[in-house]
């Protein structure tokens, strides 16, 4: 089991002279991210296809035991009729992704807060999601932002599939951390430009406490939930990822070492 602790991407201009030093080239920013943090979260694939090539060189640019999480492809995703997303899946599996080897972690689905809860045509959606491609497990994480999604339904559906359902602070989307499979997966989006870390000391403290709750497959009591029951029937978590999106960005790295030293 491990905590990840992360960002979202990498190449952000106002990280250099403030996360990034001043006199490091923009070709190692990846290597140097990823010695800082233990897993990063890819937006690029969310908005066009990368090659096998590209997959390779990440891999090879990042450290043993560092892991990806890769937004899945918006053609999957913003569509009417998710039960016709099949070819859009495949084509995104298919792209090379696997190239990441050991670093491929989960695949983050993410819907726009337009898309509400059908059980029918979400349920065909999840069905089509592949639980391997090429001899490598497939982790799959359901970002929903549709309120019609706080519902047991979904819930149930999440883990009958063994998908992990997003946990965000964010108030603008339904937040609620029930576990639904067998990791866990945070989006923190609430950081604030006033703190230095993007969220108070105390505010980070909290968060070191819940993602160690979460490690050991207790639930966070603190935090809200659709259903009753502990998932006391699901696996331990093999895997806690939190990572610091959006918000204010800027202050996402400095939040996300602050988390992994209290941790």
């Amino acid at each position: 089991m491990a905590i990840r602790v992360g960002i979202g991407g990498w190449n952000y201009a106002p990280w250099r002279g403030s996360f990034y030093p001043e006199d490091l080239a923009q070709r190692l920013e990846l290597e140097y991210a990823s010695r800082q943090v233990t897993a990063i979260e890819i937006n690029a694939t969310y908005y066009g296809t990368q090659k096998p090539a590209i997959f390779a060189r990440w891999r090879d640019e990042t450290p043993d035991g560092f892991l990806f999480s890769l937004k899945a492809s918006r053609y999957a995703t913003n569509r009417r009729v998710l039960a016709e997303a099949g070819d859009s899946i495949s084509r995104f599996v298919s792209s090379g992704i696997t190239e990441l080897g050991d670093k491929l972690g989960p695949i983050v689905w993410q819907f726009a807060p337009t898309k509400r809860f059908d059980p029918d045509d979400f349920g065909a959606f999840v069905q089509q999601l592949p639980g391997r491609h090429d001899g490598h497990a497939l982790r799959h994480v359901l970002d929903v932002r549709n309120e019609s999604f706080r519902c047991g339904e979904f819930i149930t559906l999440a883990r009958k599939h063994g998908m992990a359902a997003v946990f965000t602070d964010s108030p603008e989307f339904p937040s609620f951390a029930d576990r639904t499979a067998g990791f866990v997966y945070a989006r923190l989006m609430n950081a604030d430009l006033r703190y230095k870390n993007g969220y108070q000391p105390k505010a980070l403290d909290l968060w070191a406490s819940r993602a160690q709750q979460w490690s050991t497959g207790a639930v966070a009591s603190d935090l809200p939930r659709v259903l009753a029951d502990d998932s006391t029937s699901l696996p331990p978590p093999t895997d806690v990822f939190v990572f610091f999106i959006n918000g204010a960005k800027e202050r996402a790295p400095a939040a996300a070492m602050a988390l992994l030293k209290r941790l």
